[in-house]
């Protein structure tokens, strides 16, 4: 699902601008140790162009060396962008506690749509992306 925001430019200049300005910061939303699931190795993709993960599930557990966190109000240092690996149904909560902790952006895995948090996230100035995946698009920057 493509959402265009005729202010701030095209999708495509949305997701650029969060992979190369909005910081190298990223917490990742529902990683866990498990090696089966999508955000493990997004994850990594993310550490292999230089961005510092951070581990935000419920369990709290160490990730790829990262310290993880059970919430992102729990993070003591600044993050850039909030990457969501959870339900649609639980991503618009996320997305609020991204804009309450101050993030850059926000980006919304493949499959996790949430219009109205869409909206809410860009109301508050946030850059946002839905329905998409940063280990896919970073290597389209060349």
């Amino acid at each position: 699902m493509s959402v265009e925001s005729g202010t701030a430019g095209t999708e495509a200049d949305t997701v650029r601008r969060i992979l190369t300005e909005s910081g190298d910061t990223w917490a990742v939303v529902g990683l866990s140790g498990n090696r089966s699931r999508a955000a493990y190795g997004v994850a990594a993709t993310l550490q292999r162009f230089g961005k510092r993960i951070v581990p935000v599930h419920p369990k709290a557990e160490t990730v790829h060396g990262e310290r993880g966190y059970a919430t992102l109000a729990e993070i003591p240092f600044p993050v850039d962008v909030v990457d969501v690996f959870v339900n649609s149904d639980l991503a618009g909560a996320v997305a609020d506690q991204a804009v309450a902790i101050g993030a850059k952006a926000v980006w919304f895995q493949l499959d996790v749509i949430d219009t109205e948090a869409y909206a809410r996230t860009r109301a508050a100035g946030v850059d946002m992306v839905m329905d998409r995946c940063p280990a896919i698009e970073i290597p389209k920057l060349g």
